[in-house]
């Protein structure tokens, strides 16, 4: 059992224990029973009772509420999550009570109606303020969401373009282009047109969180037609993206991924990398073959699927998924359909 484990359980106990002393604080101050004497039985009996009364709504409305919230969002359907989470903590709360009076009546035959009652009244307040306490809790939480999104996202745009205009690439490219105007003008002429589709590309999606994923395609291709011109049919990318027009993603998210199996692998006449782009089911997968260089040609920029796993936390309930085995390497991104760009 680990630290965190033990903190819940502690804290479970305590705050059993502390609705299990409301009832005889219920009792003595008149509010559970008004004639009861303090030795007498039914005093025990509707002390019990309140007891019972207090942890089963408390906890047991909790844990309905606790299980609302993961299957209904107060961020997307506030009214409909009242609703139905006020419905679920008062039918709870009736069924509890009604078989709690049950067995109280066939095991004491004492009439606690006025304690149902009373009861019925304190699970009205249990509920406003449980259903209050989770949506100022969500409330909270998305804020705090939001505000991470935001330096994480302002921080990867940072990166990914810092990673396109780092030394390296710059280099790579201009000496791939003093080459290609001595050997063919035409191809330098799109080489330059490429280049800046893809400089266009990454300024224009900085302030944006998703983008259509028949977007990042395109700016995808303009990258490897760089990048070709470099490795020429040592690097070959196979695309197969069925219907990608309602698709969006995170932007240069696929870019990173094919940076970086470029980056760590090698790219060879005997070593050719093969790097497929495509979709299955609920997810854009970038896979390639594994052959890893001894030594990095380029420094690591620290962007990587790190930075794209904490992009995706925000954007989807999905999580990105890492598969790795001797001979292939494979990441697959949750299908963004409901984002906005």
């Amino acid at each position: 059992m680990d630290a965190c484990q033990r903190k819940v359980i502690i804290k479970e106990i305590r705050d059993i224990v502390l609705l299990l002393l409301t009832g005889p604080a219920m009792t003595l101050t008149g509010l559970a029973c008004s004639k009861c004497a303090f030795s007498s039985s039914i005093f025990w009996i509707i002390t019990s009772f309140c007891s019972l009364v207090w942890v089963i709504l408390w906890k047991g409305n909790d844990y309905v509420s606790h299980f609302i919230s993961q299957k209904i969002s107060w961020l997307h359907y506030p009214v409909k999550r009242f609703f139905i989470g006020l419905a679920a903590t008062m039918g709870f709360s009736l069924f509890a009570l009604y078989v709690l009076d049950l067995a109280y009546t066939a095991v004491f035959n004492v009439n606690l109606s006025q304690n149902v009652y009373f009861s019925i009244i304190v699970t009205i307040i249990i509920s406003l303020f449980l259903h209050g306490r989770s949506f100022l809790m969500n409330w909270r939480k998305t804020i705090i969401d939001a505000e991470r999104l935001q330096k994480e996202s302002i921080a990867a745009k940072y990166e990914s373009l810092k990673s396109q205009v780092n030394p390296h690439f710059l280099f790579n490219s201009l000496n791939a282009l003093s080459n290609l105007v001595y050997e063919d003008q035409d191809k330098a002429v799109k080489f330059i047109k490429q280049l800046s589709e893809v400089y266009r590309y990454v300024l224009d999606t900085r302030e944006k969180e998703v983008v259509p994923l028949e977007d990042e395609i395109r700016f995808l291709r303009s990258y490897l037609f760089l990048q070709q011109i470099r490795f020429g049919d040592k690097l070959m990318v196979e695309f197969d993206i069925k219907d990608p027009g309602h698709i969006k993603i995170a932007p240069l998210a696929l870019q990173m991924l094919l940076e970086n199996a470029i980056k760590h692998n090698i790219v060879s006449e005997e070593d050719p990398l093969l790097i497929k782009v495509y979709s299955d089911n609920h997810y854009i997968i970038v896979e390639n073959n594994i052959q890893k260089k001894i030594t990095l040609g380029e420094p690591s920029m620290g962007v990587g699927l790190e930075n794209i796993c904490k992009r995706y936390e925000f954007l989807s309930d999905t999580k990105v998924e890492v598969i790795q085995d001797q001979s292939m390497f494979q990441v697959k991104l949750p299908v963004l359909t409901g984002a906005a760009a």
